[in-house]
């Protein structure tokens, strides 16, 4: 055989395990156990059906996982803030940002973080809402802190340079005295 010529000839090396004999001699020896010969003569669709039933729960188990890891970050960043106290300082204040950062973030990016999980025998709705709803949880911890630390404009006297001036109501002037001195 020249080299470079690419003669196309079966190979040499392959090994064929099918059982063509008829002899009754290679099917007398006992099968090992845990080995069944019923689930050799399965349908082959079957087992396509049941690998795809089979991963598409595997993703509906892990969409659901993925819509519950907000409440780890919850956990942590509540009692972060507790740790930070009421006072306000650069700790303080790069928590509570912390804390409105993230659930931001996260909620920018639904559709990625399901992406993977999308199927069409997978319904994604309820596991995205419970992420929505556990990230706006997270969100509305960080305005509470900004409020227990009195950085959100909720009372009269953060308005007061928004107000118009208040009326004068009555007038004095200056006059001529009703008494002389001696």
């Amino acid at each position: 055989m020249e080299k470079g010529k690419g003669v196309v000839m079966g190979r040499r090396w392959a090994v064929d395990f099918t059982d063509n004999s008829t002899t009754p001699s290679s099917r007398d020896i006992p099968d090992p156990p845990g080995f069944s010969r019923a689930s050799l003569d399965q349908d082959d669709s079957t087992l396509s059906r049941q690998k795809k039933d089979a991963e598409s729960n595997w993703k509906s188990q892990k969409a659901w996982e993925v819509a519950q890891a907000p409440v780890k970050n919850l956990l942590m960043m509540g009692f972060m803030m507790w740790m930070a106290g009421s006072t306000v300082h650069l700790f303080s204040i790069g928590i509570t940002f912390s804390a409105l950062w993230q659930p931001i973030s996260a909620l920018q990016g639904v559709g990625k973080i399901f992406e993977p999980y999308k199927d069409s025998k997978v319904e994604l709705l309820g596991p995205k809402l419970l992420f929505i709803a556990l990230n706006l949880g997270g969100l509305a911890l960080g305005v509470w802190k900004l409020n227990t630390l009195g950085l959100l404009p909720t009372h009269a006297s953060d308005w007061v340079l928004s107000l118009p001036p208040a009326q004068e109501v009555e007038y004095s002037a200056g006059g001529m005295p009703l008494h002389q001195g001696l």
